[in-house]
């Protein structure tokens, strides 16, 4: 449950790199790194050249701000569904004193003559 509100609360940023249409580099929260070609152009002195090439592209997804939630937000029946889900959940964990045993009130049965050897029947 903390993995899903730490997901859904913080801010997500990808940088993409492209090079001739083609991904070079991909980074998450910081910037993509170049593939050289700028550098190459610049050792060249041409400023005629346009590096048209290469190409930036960066995406961020905001996260949530608001996380403040109020019991009366939510409709009747979903309070009852979170009220009975904590009732059940907690009276999971109460202490048992004595564990009951179903039979303890009946007798066991009178046997009268022994089956398992007249069947000859043996647990090896």
């Amino acid at each position: 449950m903390a993995l899903l509100v730490l997901v859904s609360t913080v801010s997500w940023t990808v940088d993409k790199h492209l090079c001739m249409g083609r991904v070079m580099d991909i980074s998450l929260f910081a910037h993509a790194d170049d593939c050289g070609m700028e550098e190459a152009m610049a050792a060249m002195d041409d400023q005629s050249i346009q590096n048209s090439c290469c190409d930036d592209e960066s995406f961020t997804v905001q996260g949530q701000d608001d996380l403040k939630l109020s019991w009366n937000d939510f409709d009747l029946e979903h309070q009852h569904f979170l009220e009975a889900f904590a009732q059940s959940y907690l009276n999971l964990f109460v202490p048992v004193e004595e564990i009951p045993a179903p039979h303890e009130k009946y007798p066991p049965p009178i046997l009268v003559k022994d089956i398992h050897i007249l069947d000859q029947v043996f647990l090896i």
